[in-house]
């Protein structure tokens, strides 16, 4: 495991500077699940969520969350991405979500935060759309499947 790298000798935090890294495509992709009750799926699937459609907001979200993670996140770097794309797949039997984000650039520096932030941010608009069913849905396994590009290489979970 390397050291940390936002911090410097005298344990000041700061943003990592990327000025003499080479620009590459870089693309990462998250997931997460959330476990919701069988009325909250049924009323999902069934399109049924007052709030609108909760799979179409939920990507719309998420993907305002990749663009924004530099807001959220204080050392990420601000990145322009190429692509960002949340898709869901639903398991009905286990009543669980679970959403999927990948983003990408070309840049200096990876595209993982923006991947997870999209993650969780569709995560919470699932359970913001649904909440007036039921409040007892959990959001959990939020992580980083793969990440392509950069010094570090690859990374497979």
């Amino acid at each position: 495991m390397s050291e940390f790298t936002h911090f410097d000798e005298k344990g000041n935090a700061y943003m990592v500077d990327v000025s003499g890294k080479d620009i590459t495509k870089r693309a990462a992709t998250a997931q997460g699940t959330i476990r919701v009750s069988r009325e909250v799926m049924d009323a999902v699937l069934g399109k049924k969520i007052k709030k609108g459609d909760v799979f179409t907001v939920a990507q719309v979200a998420g993907i305002m969350g990749t663009k924004h993670t530099s807001d959220l996140i204080p050392m990420c770097h601000p990145l322009s991405l190429t692509n960002a794309k949340v898709s869901f797949e639903t398991d009905e039997e286990a009543c669980s979500i679970t959403v999927y984000c990948t983003a990408s650039t070309d840049g200096k520096t990876g595209v993982e935060m923006e991947a997870l932030t999209g993650a969780s941010v569709a995560l919470l608009t699932v359970y913001d759309m649904c909440k007036a069913i039921d409040k007892r849905m959990i959001i959990s396994d939020i992580h980083l499947v793969e990440k392509t590009g950069g010094k570090s290489g690859d990374f497979t979970f």
